[in-house]
């Protein structure tokens, strides 16, 4: 969750890594420069595919076994140890034993998919009925394991992926505070940016965004409400498909809102992206919004993967994000140009404005639905805590861990709402609405594939203080309150910081994004690894 509306309008919005203790902000902590160089290139799996990972299982140069070890190796050294991104909030104490008993379905001849053998983090929101616990993050909710996976978790384990673990978010998908740390959570501590080691990962899904940056894993499950992966994938030089709502079920995760959640992938490419949306599509009574997509989901969009898909296409650029920092406009051009070589269109339109316009709305919306939705997870969960306001009353008790740097006022203005039939939330939901028929009316005028614009700005400094430093950009939003798709890639550097682009076009449009993202993908190569830096260098 992108809580920059909130600041806008001025409205309220296993084996535990952190057992021994929550991870300090210090900066004696961060290491020199002759460890990130050491960091940096030392892996002998560095950005590898889904598809080269497949092919070394079927040579024998590798298991899933050992490729499992690989990466619990990894995120002890870089993780736990090193710089301490502290991404991994928890790891799967089975994972190696799920490994090899993929391998061997593999040794009799039988594959599940493209997934099978693959270790996949997903996100500590996420229900798995294992030994992991599901938490947000939240000291609150320490202890509490899943009866039953989420449709997220049985997917992957049906499509053969090992769960290796759960990642560090921002606590409650930054559904706490309007001054939140991207990032941060009581019970996971702080996550960092493998780029610059001082600047935020942003969130909520940073420790999958972190993770797959890093290669601590192959691909990642992270969740959004707003921003959520996009901000990341972009902050951390990854890349993020926000699917349709409807698209991929919610059942098992933990809520913000209804109308915007939906969970989606992490990857270092578009390919390993899309590959690993394919799994995660599918019907679910549990979670009736997926009935809507029904005859438009689709369980393989590697066919998407176009080079030549920016060839004929019509791109519309938010003309108010062409002038806003210099360094970005020209990551911008370049962008901009490339689509034009390779034979697009590009248009300058407006979107943001009804967008921004439209912050108190969405605000308004989520915390009634914030508050309905826990309370219903909450109730059907194994964790002591009933309610929002059990969760409160616990932040309140352990104020000194639970909030030691911001407190929950977005929590405590959700608890006052009333249910959803009240007619101030009827009417929240009605207006936004119309940002779903603004989206539809532009595409359709300017007869346009796609929208798009800069993600997010640059990476801000990680403050406990103050909280995050929203940018001013965001062209994800819109795609957010509408629930239409969107796809973030990476766009470019910055004084060493990562920059990403977003494109979203319609309802259930992700092969087009997915073309127009792989082709642009391929044209600009822009994706560095990180380098673990301990801050910006000056000249």
């Amino acid at each position: 969750m992108n809580r920059r509306n909130f600041l806008k309008t001025g409205s309220f919005a296993g084996i535990s890594l952190a057992a021994i203790s929550i991870p300090s902000l210090h900066p004696e902590a961060i290491p020199g420069n002759k460890e990130e160089a050491t960091l940096s290139g030392s892996f002998e799996l560095e950005g590898i595919s889904i598809n080269d990972l497949q092919k070394k299982f079927e040579s024998g140069l590798l298991t899933s076994r050992s490729l499992t070890q690989l990466y619990l190796d990894r995120i002890q050294k870089i993780d736990k140890n090193g710089p301490a991104l502290n991404s991994i909030i928890e790891i799967n104490p089975d994972a190696l034993s799920i490994a090899e008993a993929l391998d061997r379905e593999r040794k009799n001849k039988k594959t599940r998919g493209p997934l099978h053998g693959i270790p996949v983090l997903i996100k500590d929101n996420i229900d798995t009925a294992d030994k992991m616990q599901t938490t947000a993050g939240s000291l609150a909710l320490a202890g509490n394991i899943a009866g039953k996976d989420s449709f997220v978790a049985k997917k992957l384990r049906e499509a053969g992926a090992v769960i290796l673990g759960k990642t560090n978010l921002s606590e409650w998908a930054n559904f706490r505070s309007t001054r939140s740390v991207s990032g941060w959570s009581s019970r996971g501590g702080q996550t960092k940016n493998p780029y610059v080691l001082d600047r935020s990962p942003c969130g909520s899904s940073s420790g999958s965004g972190v993770a797959v940056s890093a290669d601590l894993c192959v691909v990642a499950v992270g969740t959004e409400t707003d921003g959520s992966i996009a901000c990341p994938a972009s902050m951390n030089g990854v890349v993020g498909i926000k699917p349709t709502v409807g698209l991929v079920s919610r059942s098992g995760i933990i809520p913000i809102s209804k109308s915007q959640d939906t969970a989606g992938p992490l990857a270092r490419t578009v390919t390993d992206a899309a590959l690993l949306l394919g799994v995660l599509t599918g019907i679910d009574p549990a979670d009736p919004v997926t009935e809507e997509s029904k005859g438009k989901n689709k369980t393989d969009y590697t066919p998407y993967l176009d080079a030549n898909g920016l060839k004929g296409k019509r791109i519309g650029v938010e003309k108010s994000l062409l002038n806003h920092h210099e360094g970005i406009d020209a990551l911008l051009k370049k962008a901009l140009d490339q689509m034009k070589n390779n034979g697009a269109t590009i248009i300058e339109v407006e979107f943001l404005k009804k967008y921004e316009e439209a912050g108190k709305d969405e605000n308004e919306m989520m915390l009634y639905e914030f508050k309905n939705g826990l309370d219903k997870y909450l109730t059907g969960s194994n964790s002591k805590m009933r309610s929002l306001q059990d969760v409160i009353n616990f932040n309140k008790q352990n104020e000194s861990t639970a909030m030691p740097f911001f407190k929950q006022e977005i929590m405590d203005s959700a608890q006052v709402k009333g249910s959803l039939e009240s007619e101030k939330y009827k009417t929240a939901v009605a207006n936004l609405h119309k940002i779903r028929i603004s989206i539809d009316d532009l595409l359709e005028k300017n007869q346009l594939d796609a929208l798009c614009g800069p993600a997010t700005g640059a990476s801000w400094c990680i403050d406990p203080v103050n909280g995050d430093f929203w940018t001013g950009y965001g062209a994800y939003g819109p795609a957010a309150v509408a629930g239409y798709p969107s796809i973030t890639v990476p766009m470019g550097m910055l004084n060493g910081l990562p920059i990403g682009i977003s494109f979203f076009s319609k309802a259930y449009d992700e092969p087009g994004l997915i073309k127009i993202g792989y082709a642009y993908e391929q044209v600009s190569k822009n994706r560095m690894k990180p380098a673990f830096l301990k801050t910006v260098q000056g000249k």
